[in-house]
């Protein structure tokens, strides 16, 4: 999509579409929307009175000035109460009548910056927020579709209309990161969506490649005979049972740069997990195609955060396998060395994931990180303690309180679980230095406890379980069915307010 910004009155362009608003309540229009409802001779203000319109949040009116002046549609959309306004309800409304648009044939769009007025949002977050809710809206995944003829296309130009030049500045700039922003999650939902005979390590891995050539990032593919060769025996104990050997996808921005902070992100890339020896129940089974959501958040954000220019040295790796069974595949109860030195109890090939992060943990080391970050599609305990509205989170409490208020700004959310010791008594063995997994209660958390045990030492940690956000079950307005990008706007936001 083309994002433009310009000075001018709402009601003097010409297009096939403007965009208004209006405050739930509100009877009298005033600012844009009064201005093109006087140009219309009072019928926003006939549409109210009629009933027709009451202005709650994502509510969509057409109406059609018939030569009045140069727009042949305005589409007016509803804010919401005035006191339950957010920049959340910008990107809400951005997206609904975004998609209202696409439904009319509607292929270029002049709007007002939702929010900048008596809503009191700043003008640069509004903007981001506008062009992140109508590109985020407006993704579907049809990469694989062949029929597409009665298919409406998306609308090609989104043109943000500003009446005071003084704002042109910081809406241009916000326009441009949520246009990064949106995009870099779109990508993620495409990774998530392609089914795992396509995004396979090798192919998600060329992606990669792929996008670090477009937006100028270093990209190194570690193969599986260097994993062999470091000592990775967790990680490759999950691909023992794989169609094609692992992967690792290393990214860098700001490679080199050793005067900036160093901030390490690992993904959780199982591009299929079938539970391997310990298999998964077949219903719903096509969903773990979505187990590599991890590692699409981290490549999406990295590619992001190199577009942005930020003054860090991030650094991606996205660790990349099946889990399948066959004949060579892991077993319960096998014994595997982890890259630390550590032997590992494996109870359930089924908890893969917290397998191919460890050995990950560990090699980030080398890194010199300041701080490391995980996320991944962990565990069902997850789901079942918060749901999908939040993620679940733990570790160092410092980059809590940086995830918890990124989280909040882009409602990519999470909620902090606790990592007390008495945790770890369930991943005590009798065969091994410790045991991967502990009893139903507290899943996530032991889960999470083990991890914590591969952390390089002194480094601050902190684990994202994102087991319920991976794939959204029911289409909401800038969130279709499907996979969500969900991690790329928490982890760029949580980076971009880094040094602040």
């Amino acid at each position: 999509m083309q994002i433009q910004t310009i000075v001018g009155k709402i009601q003097e362009q010409e297009t096939q579409a403007l965009v208004l608003n209006l405050f739930e309540g509100v009877t009298e229009p005033a600012g844009a929307t009064g201005a093109v409802d006087a140009a219309l001779g009072g019928a926003i203000r006939a549409l109210i009175a009629a009933g027709d319109f009451r202005g709650k949040r994502n509510e969509v009116a057409v109406l059609y000035p018939v030569g009045k002046f140069p727009a042949r549609r305005v589409l007016l959309v509803g804010l919401g109460k005035a006191e339950k306004f957010s920049v959340e309800a910008v990107r809400q409304v951005a997206a609904t009548v975004a998609r209202k648009a696409r439904d009319l044939g509607v292929t270029q769009l002049h709007t007002v910056v939702h929010g900048t007025g008596i809503g009191d949002i700043e003008a640069e977050v509004a903007a981001q927020a506008v062009v992140e809710g109508t590109i985020l809206g407006l993704y579907r995944y049809q990469e694989l579709k062949t029929q597409l003829d009665d298919v409406r296309l998306d609308p090609e130009t989104l043109v943000l209309v500003e009446l005071d030049p003084a704002k042109i500045d910081a809406i241009k700039a916000g326009a441009r990161a949520g246009q990064i922003i949106a995009e870099a999650t779109c990508l993620a939902r495409n990774l998530v969506n392609r089914p795992a005979n396509i995004a396979t390590p090798s192919r998600i891995a060329e992606t990669a490649q792929v996008m670090a050539d477009v937006v100028g990032l270093q990209c190194r593919i570690m193969e599986k005979p260097e994993m062999e060769s470091l000592g990775m025996g967790a990680l490759l104990s999950v691909n023992l049972g794989g169609g094609e050997p692992a992967k690792m996808v290393i990214l860098e921005h700001n490679a080199g740069r050793e005067d900036l902070p160093t901030v390490v992100l690992v993904g959780k890339g199982i591009t299929f997990d079938s539970g391997g020896i310990s298999i998964k129940p077949a219903q719903d089974m096509w969903k773990m195609k979505d187990d590599m959501a991890g590692a699409a958040a981290v490549i999406g954000a990295i590619g992001a955060v190199a577009q942005l220019d930020l003054p860090l040295h991030v650094v991606a790796l996205a660790p990349l396998t099946e889990n399948m069974p066959d004949a060579w595949a892991s077993k319960p109860g096998d014994v595997v060395k982890s890259l630390k030195g550590l032997t590992v109890e494996i109870h359930s090939t089924d908890a893969e994931g917290r397998m191919v992060l460890i050995d990950t943990l560990t090699y980030a080391a080398q890194f010199k990180p300041e701080a490391i970050m995980d996320i991944a599609t962990l565990t069902g305990a997850q789901a079942v303690a918060l749901g999908s509205p939040a993620a679940a989170v733990m570790g160092d409490e410092g980059l809590i309180v940086r995830l918890r208020a990124a989280g909040n700004a882009t409602y990519d959310r999470v909620w902090p679980l606790p990592l007390f010791e008495e945790y770890g008594e369930q991943l005590k063995t009798d065969v091994a230095d410790v045991r991967h997994v502990g009893s139903r209660m507290g899943g996530s958390i032991t889960a999470g406890f083990f991890l914590s045990k591969f952390v390089p030492d002194g480094v601050p940690w902190v684990h994202i379980d994102m087991a319920a956000q991976g794939i959204a079950d029911e289409d909401r307005p800038y969130i279709p069915r499907g996979g969500t990008g969900y991690g790329v706007r928490l982890l760029v936001e949580t980076l971009r307010r880094w040094n602040d």
